[in-house]
């Protein structure tokens, strides 16, 4: 069996006084961040479970070697799967642990991995070096994955005191957070020179990361084009289409608070009676506060979780349920990125192309510009300056079934010619462990 790799990195010859600031700050705003817990476990009180492994105590234990993915939330565990069963296959004899701070991202895991043994989920601690190092005494992992940007100089220090290699995976900073980062460039310098290696998503991803000091940075791709539609959802997106009779239909996807009352607005002003605004809040917590917005504007509303055929007055049908985004996109005419009309800096668009929905995105796509940036030149997605123009390209396109179709299948095209990402990322891997 083949094993994963256990090469040692030099640590960058900085003292611990460098961290020191970081840590003191650490501790004295743990309080306000437990309130911060309490505050948020009002509206989703899944954030009081399992509440000991934020300190770094766990009571489940892997049966085997241990390989660590952390995927922060709901955006980076679906852009893992790819890559924990890249993983699994690799190195059949170890367990996968996902590790998370939302527990929306928890639950996501659970959704994808269903019962397989071969993956635990866990929350990873508050970065405060003890609480790390328990993490690590307590799972043992062979190396970590870190996927996208996330950066936690204590535990990065902890994984090299324990000789536990970690890898950066689908790595992306645009320029706004590099800027940020750039602001500390000793801590980061330092952050960025424990990682293992790095796998970025871009060529300019990892000219920002090279220019904070990072090193051994190779450009791997997005990981997020190697997730293939799974069939049951395709399956479910065609069920919403028959719900829907006919009515063109247009989603606003992973949309971001104040959005909702422009894009609620641009609909009831300038679509047809007969069709249909799919709504889907980014956050689980804000559902009942966009019910309220769409009550507030006078339009007949139904939830996706009471499970109901759409009436005929029905106007919006919000989309109150968690893993279902490839059935949205399937089930839709046109897509409204959300995060994009107002400076959010977007949302990951690659699901809508993968199923070939026609993408329509705002001014704001800083977190996702060179993937935009390509779809629009491929010809599957327009950019638009206003949620009014977006809503009236929507209508003109659902009018043109010609175009539709050609952006359909251009979505289509685009996502199957950057395939690949998982498959040089275990190759990453592989040549590390080899050296």
């Amino acid at each position: 069996m083949s094993r994963p790799y256990t090469f040692a990195v030099p640590f960058p010859s900085a003292p611990m006084l460098q961290r020191l600031p970081y840590s003191l700050l650490w501790l004295l705003a743990l309080p306000l961040v437990l309130l911060r817990l309490l505050w948020r476990a009002r509206r989703q009180p899944a954030y009081l479970k399992h509440l000991r492994e934020r300190f770094g105590s766990y009571t489940v234990r892997a049966p085997g070697p241990v390989v660590w993915v952390h995927a922060v939330s709901v955006g980076e565990t679906r852009a893992a799967e790819p890559l924990v069963r890249a993983l699994l296959a690799r190195w059949p004899g170890h367990t996968v642990v996902l590790t998370h701070m939302t527990p929306t991202g928890r639950a996501t895991s659970k959704d994808l991995f269903g019962d397989d043994t071969r993956v635990l989920r866990v929350y990873l601690p508050y970065d405060i070096g003890f609480l790390a190092g328990r993490f690590l005494r307590h799972f043992h992992p062979a190396f970590g994955v870190i996927m996208e940007t996330e950066l936690w100089p204590n535990l990065l220090a902890r994984c090299h005191r324990h000789r536990t290699p970690v890898l950066l995976a689908n790595a992306r900073l645009s320029e706004r957070s590099a800027r940020r980062y750039a602001r500390l460039p000793a801590l980061t310098g330092l952050t960025l020179g424990a990682l293992s290696a790095i796998g970025a998503q871009t060529a300019a991803d990892a000219a920002r990361l090279s220019a904070l000091g990072a090193r051994r940075v190779t450009i791997t791709g997005n990981i997020k084009f190697d997730i293939a539609p799974p069939d049951i959802a395709l399956a479910l997106g065609a069920s919403f289409r028959t719900r829907c009779a006919g009515r063109p239909v247009i989603l606003a996807a992973s949309t971001r608070e104040r959005e909702e009352a422009l894009l609620i607005d641009a609909f009831h002003r300038l679509a047809p009676a007969d069709a249909i605004l799919l709504l889907v809040p980014r956050h689980p917590q804000r559902f009942d506060d966009v019910a309220a917005l769409v009550a507030s504007a006078g339009l007949k509303l139904q939830r996706r979780s009471d499970n109901q055929p759409l009436a005929a007055d029905t106007r919006v049908w919000l989309g109150d349920s968690m893993g279902e985004m490839f059935a949205y996109y399937a089930a839709a005419d046109v897509a409204l990125i959300g995060g994009s009309w107002l400076p959010f800096g977007g949302q990951n668009l690659i699901e809508a192309c993968a199923v070939g929905t026609p993408v329509l995105a705002g001014p704001h796509t800083y977190n996702f510009e060179q993937v935009a940036e390509q779809a629009i030149a491929a010809g599957a997605a327009h950019r638009l300056e206003t949620v009014d123009q977006g809503m009236r390209f929507a209508l003109a396109l659902i009018d043109d079934p010609a175009r539709l179709e050609t952006m359909s299948t251009a979505g289509r095209d685009f996502a199957a010619m950057n395939r690949g990402a998982t498959e040089r990322t275990i190759g990453l891997l592989a040549d590390l462990s080899a050296s």
